[in-house]
């Protein structure tokens, strides 16, 4: 009888796969002894695999440039990455290596641009799309970037009041692109987004508001849809009517040439994941051309959003079950040693799935346990309707340590979590490790950032804080990670 963890496993799923492989009854992932690293670092703790980031955006830039050739598309890919999925400079330093261009939201995010611009990272050749809605703080950084010489810096228009509010802050002429208010999904608690105008308002807009500003081009028309590029009815049919909005826009405004397809790619939650991404391309590539030719129109060139797709699958999870509590004759509890709501909070507020594979033991014998964390929080857990499935892990023991890893979490979990800030119950933020590769392909590793202090946490609150006192001392000892 097959008992043991990586029975279950191989009998389950496709294993091992491109990324995890199996090596002395330890996980690997891209070649990452992941038990040496909690060893060395100790856990809880996160980290970053910077050259999936890299890995992931060529693979979609490969795959639009061969769409564009087979169907022999007259129009160019840009590939942005919006900043709001990881601001971290690692990250946009890293993306940056690959020919891309980049989407804000904020305000702030203007100043990470004029950054990366001064260290070289960006030049006037990048092009700089701004979503989100705008008021004076935003508006006035992207008149900056664009009076400042950034002549690719487009805003793209939120609401009516918007262009006027740009047109007084910008000294001559500058491109627009215009966001289309998509319809959602039928099982979505509302009918409309809330962000960009109605596909009926666009044109008459364009007629009374766009066309008589001899200061503003329009440039780009920016479609995006919130539950990603999905092959399903609802997006296609949603593409379908975005088309109609460009050909009829395209007819009245030559110097519109850019379809912004915002939404991005899923990433893998599951060893079962599979999703065709080289067909979606070719199909909407297909689809764009096809709809143009039938109109006589341009067809224009495309844009891609892409977030979680680019860094999500980088970041990763490594936690040290502490204890396990049996809590009645069916549920048993491993507890691990840190919050799934302060490190993984979609897991949490959206019930958002993560790979999530024991580390270690793989020989071992297996059980059907419920993950809990630390805080006090009774939404503080991990179980199946996160994990797709029930959760199997090698059994407890007490004198053989368990460590789990949770994977692709890159993208949103540091900044929904608050990095830096205050916790739910003031469990410390676990440290965080960037994983790279040198000229000769080894892996390094170094400490981004160190886990959380009890003197951290008290600053932020308003204590005064003695590193010297006695309870402080005890504080920053209880919260001390495991190194077993």
């Amino acid at each position: 009888m097959k008992t043991k963890y990586i029975d279950l496993i191989e009998q389950t799923y496709d294993f091992p796969q491109e990324e995890f492989q199996l090596e002395d009854n330890k996980l690997q992932f891209h070649g990452i002894d992941l038990y040496g690293l909690a060893q060395k670092y100790g856990t809880p703790l996160k980290f970053t695999y910077l050259p999936k980031i890299s890995d992931n955006i060529q693979r979609a830039k490969g795959w639009f440039n061969s769409a564009i050739k087979k169907h022999k598309y007259a129009g160019k890919y840009h590939y942005c990455y919006c900043t709001k999925s990881s601001h971290f400079e690692h990250v946009l330093n890293e993306a940056l290596k690959n020919d891309i261009h980049i989407e804000t939201s904020s305000a702030f995010d203007i100043n990470i641009v004029e950054h990366l611009k001064k260290t070289g990272k960006i030049t006037k050749d990048n092009y700089v799309i701004c979503n989100g809605f705008k008021r004076d703080q935003y508006i006035q950084n992207i008149a900056r970037l664009i009076n400042n010489g950034h002549k690719k810096c487009i805003p793209i228009i939120d609401n009516y009041e918007e262009i006027n509010l740009l047109s007084e802050e910008i000294d001559g002429k500058f491109q627009i692109g215009v966001r289309i208010a998509s319809e959602e999904e039928p099982k979505f608690e509302f009918y409309t987004s809330r962000l960009g105008i109605g596909y009926k308002n666009i044109v008459p807009f364009f007629n009374q508001s766009i066309k008589p500003n001899e200061q503003v081009e329009l440039k780009m028309l920016h479609f995006f849809i919130n539950t990603g590029i999905r092959d399903t009815a609802y997006y296609w049919n949603e593409l379908m009517k975005c088309l109609k909005v460009y050909i009829s826009l395209k007819k009245v405004c030559p110097t519109l040439d850019s379809l912004n397809i915002g939404g991005g790619f899923p990433i893998k939650n599951s060893l079962a994941f599979e999703y065709d991404y080289e067909y979606m391309v070719d199909e909407i590539i297909h689809q764009i051309g096809q709809a143009c030719d039938e109109a006589e129109v341009e067809v224009p060139n495309i844009f891609t959003e892409f977030g979680s797709f680019t860094v999500g699958e980088s970041g990763g999870n490594i936690y040290e079950v502490l204890y396990q509590k049996q809590q009645n004759d069916r549920e048993k509890w491993n507890m691990i040693n840190s919050s799934f709501i302060t490190t993984m909070p979609d897991s949490w507020a959206i019930s958002k799935r993560f790979i999530m594979l024991s580390i270690n033991r793989w020989n071992d014998e297996y059980e059907r346990i419920l993950l809990g964390g630390l805080t006090c929080d009774s939404d503080d857990y991990y179980n199946s309707e996160q994990h797709m499935n029930a959760i199997y892990l090698p059994k407890y023991r007490k004198d053989k340590p368990l460590y789990i890893g949770f994977f692709n979490t890159g993208a949103y979990q540091e900044t929904i979590g608050g990095f830096g800030g205050l916790q739910h119950c003031l469990i410390p933020h676990p440290k965080h490790i960037l994983i790279n590769r040198d000229e000769d392909g080894n892996i390094t590793t170094s400490v981004f950032a160190k886990q959380q202090t009890a003197g951290e946490f008290l600053s932020i609150l308003g204590y005064e804080s003695k590193k010297d006192s006695d309870v402080l001392v005890a504080v920053e000892n209880l919260q001390e990670p495991s190194k077993n």
